[in-house]
């Protein structure tokens, strides 16, 4: 039988975005396609370089490490050049921002890819890894994130969108390699060696982190992501913690050399340089008392994605991104826009100001938008899957703090409220957003009949944190069914302290 598929005629040519990390240890390139502010990655390129390791002491780049880079380049140049040059960004890291004569490599690399290169900052690193983990998992609260390369380790804290505090400092899981096991010889004395070097390359910048508390910690890619791959794949489900690394560090010393070291779950291509990042991240692990690591979603390229993205017309993205959740999951537009207008109506009734400069309304518009984003999946917890669906799906156009506001919005716009999802917004924002929860379930309580021209003109007032909803006179006795939905409403709210009153 012969099936050919035809093409919808609703159909959007997506846009596509690159960029391109050139590592220490690896040379990276994700390929994202953008349409109606979905965006969906289509290809991952990882070629094993080690720049790092052409660097003598003088960080003199040699031309072994140097042609390996500029082959790997011609692969990728040979997918750029399906992408518009304004949807390209390619950055390279620490190993070219130390070697003395990178201006060889840059300028060969540029007439390879007929593309400029930024060599970016430590600092400008850090910040990219941060945005990218941020867009990619899910925020709680301040996050320790810690990203080990082939020349350099990333160290940031942040809460939400935004970087409290971080450092780029020059170890590696390349020059470590080199330096401390030379000729690929594992000892005990070599870990030892490491990891005191990586303590003392810490120890000035340690008070900065260790000033605040956090709620979780992730690391991104490489070693990280390595030991938990090895963790999965020898039956531990469960976060890298300090005796793992141990027990790693001396199963890579009974192992003796690198070319003996057989670890179950351990990639070949993470072989070579898994001892010196171990021992990097266990003198992270001591020196900042880190309990637990989980695995960040994404890093460098996703931040440097989506740094591109932002840079769009932040409108035009709302509106696209809008249209293909509805689209998607096909959300019942008019019954939307009935709570969405109610909402926004007792928005305006109570006056309530910007925090900081942020947009409650536009939250509060999407929010109602989506609110009904989860039934797709099924009824009963339809606020529940809402709010799973929106964890797992970046909104384009929308900065991560608003991402985060809808989720929680939509998590408690029915049903019983969970207010601890509060947490993972700033303090100053939180009674701001618990207000909207409010207005969002009442516009959703009082939409219950599903229908235009319901309801009468109704008024809110605000007081010492009591909400009261005023109906014309006797118009609640002759709608039974909304005065139940309001009654079972008032005991939800005052389940979490909170004052209804209605008449």
């Amino acid at each position: 039988m012969d099936i050919s598929l035809r093409q919808p005629q609703s159909k959007v040519t997506p846009d596509l975005f690159a960029a391109v990390d050139l590592g220490s240890n690896s040379f990276h390139m994700v390929v994202v396609s953008v349409a109606k502010g979905h965006v969906q990655i289509i290809n991952r390129i990882k070629q094993k370089v080690r720049l790092a390791s052409g660097l003598d002491d003088n960080n003199v780049l040699d031309d072994a490490s140097m042609q390996r880079g500029w082959q790997c380049l011609a692969m990728f140049a040979e997918r750029l050049q399906d992408i518009k040059p304004t949807h390209i960004r390619i950055v390279a890291t620490a190993t070219v921002r130390l070697a003395q004569n990178a201006d060889v490599f840059v300028k060969k690399a540029e007439a390879i890819l007929k593309h400029p290169i930024r060599v970016i900052s430590g600092e400008e690193e850090a910040q990219q890894i941060y945005r990218g983990v941020t867009y990619t998992s899910v925020s709680q609260g301040n996050t320790l994130v810690i990203d080990i390369g082939g020349a350099s380790t990333e160290v940031i804290i942040g809460n939400g969108l935004e970087p409290i505090d971080l450092v780029s400092l020059n170890m590696g899981c390349v020059t470590y390699m080199e330096r401390y096991f030379p000729k690929g010889k594992l000892t005990q004395k070599g870990f030892d060696d490491a990891i005191q070097a990586a303590k003392a390359m810490l120890k000035p910048v340690l008070g900065q982190f260790v000033a605040f508390s956090w709620d979780q910690c992730l690391g991104a890619s490489g070693t990280p992501q390595a030991i938990d791959e090895m963790l999965c794949a020898q039956g531990m489900n469960d976060a890298i913690r300090l005796e793992y690394l141990y027990r790693f560090r001396d199963d890579c010393c009974d192992c003796k050399e690198i070319d003996k070291l057989a670890l179950q779950g351990l990639h070949e291509h993470r072989r070579s340089i898994f001892p010196s990042g171990l021992a990097i991240l266990i003198a992270l692990f001591e020196s900042l008392d880190i309990e637990a690591m989980q695995i960040s979603g994404g890093a460098l390229r996703e931040g440097i994605i989506y740094s591109m993205l932002e840079e769009q017309n932040p409108q035009a993205d709302r509106v696209q991104t809008l249209e293909q959740l509805v689209e998607r999951f096909h959300i019942d537009v008019p019954q939307a826009n009935r709570v969405k207008n109610l909402a926004l109506q007792f928005f305006n009734q109570l006056n309530l100001q910007a925090h900081r400069g942020f947009d409650l309304k536009v939250v509060l518009d999407v929010a109602a938008t989506l609110h009904e984003i989860g039934l797709q999946i099924e009824y009963k917890k339809h606020h529940l899957h809402g709010a799973y669906i929106l964890q797992n799906l970046p909104l384009i156009g929308f900065s991560r703090q608003q991402q985060d506001c809808i989720r929680v919005l939509i998590r408690n716009h029915r049903e019983e409220m969970d207010l601890q999802t509060l947490s993972v917004l700033s303090v100053g924002l939180q009674p701001k957003i618990a207000v909207l929860i409010r207005l969002l379930r009442l516009a959703d309580a009082l939409c219950v009949r599903r229908k235009d021209d319901v309801l009468p003109p109704i008024s809110l007032s605000w007081e010492k944190q009591t909400l009261t909803v005023l109906f014309p006179e006797g118009w609640l006795d002759e709608h039974p069914l909304i005065s139940a939905e309001l009654e079972a409403e008032k005991q939800l709210q005052d389940n979490v302290g909170w004052q209804l009153h209605f008449s």
